[in-house]
């Protein structure tokens, strides 16, 4: 791995923030999921997660995006996500018009955060809604009442990173270290990755310079496979 790669990497662990997330509710279009993918790794989101019904669960193996620099879980039930985000002490918000809803700007997104974002065409279900802790809206003046579901992922994420940059977030990093090493690997070793999880062998460390920081017996176990 070149320095300069491996400097770039080592910055995007840095900023990553693992409390602030997305859930995609039905959104099936891979167009939108990998638009809202790039957004969330553009800002620092290091875990997305997705619920799909099987009426729109993708067929043949269509990828959310790359996952390779942000994460992505899938569950069964919408209630399933959001027991998840609990469980991690998160505010949980939805998008969805409602008399309670409040504009998404008026949200702390200095705690940790996970939003909901629902079906293209249908938007969240009722379900989603319920276990939501509180509806946000992005304000529109036109005739128009519904921005596409990945423009309104990127207003709403880039208003989270406004927040925690001005509150210093992105100035500490916080991702263990166990999981920086995997990316440091996968990021810098690609091929050697590969042949790592095909020969079950273990991901040795990468220094600071981003060199592989292995023993004798790794090297050679390579070096036979």
């Amino acid at each position: 791995m070149s320095p300069e790669r491996n400097k770039r990497i080592v910055s995007m662990l840095d900023k990553r923030q693992v409390d602030l997330t997305v859930c995609l509710e039905n959104v099936h279009k891979p167009h939108n999921m990998s638009a809202v993918v790039r957004t969330c790794d553009a800002v620092g989101v290091h875990y997305i997660h997705a619920v799909w019904e099987d009426k729109y669960r993708l067929r043949g193996g269509t990828a959310m995006g790359s996952d390779q620099w942000v994460n992505c879980a899938q569950h069964d039930t919408i209630e399933a996500a959001v027991s998840s985000f609990k469980q991690q002490n998160m505010q949980v918000l939805v998008t969805h018009l409602s008399d309670n809803a409040v504009d998404f700007r008026d949200i702390d997104y200095t705690k940790p955060t996970a939003i909901l974002l629902g079906q293209e065409k249908y938007g969240a279900t009722e379900e989603a809604i319920a276990c939501a802790d509180q509806d946000i809206v992005i304000p529109m003046v036109g005739m128009v009442q519904s921005l596409n579901v990945s423009v309104a992922a990127a207003l709403v994420l880039y208003e989270a990173q406004r927040q925690r940059q001005l509150a210093g977030m992105y100035d500490t990093p916080v991702l263990e270290e166990q999981e920086r090493q995997r990316i440091l690997f996968e990021g810098g070793y690609p091929r050697l990755a590969h042949l790592c999880r095909q020969k079950h062998l273990y991901y040795p460390r990468i220094d600071e310079e981003g060199q592989i920081d292995a023993d004798d017996a790794w090297w050679e176990a390579v070096r036979k496979a």
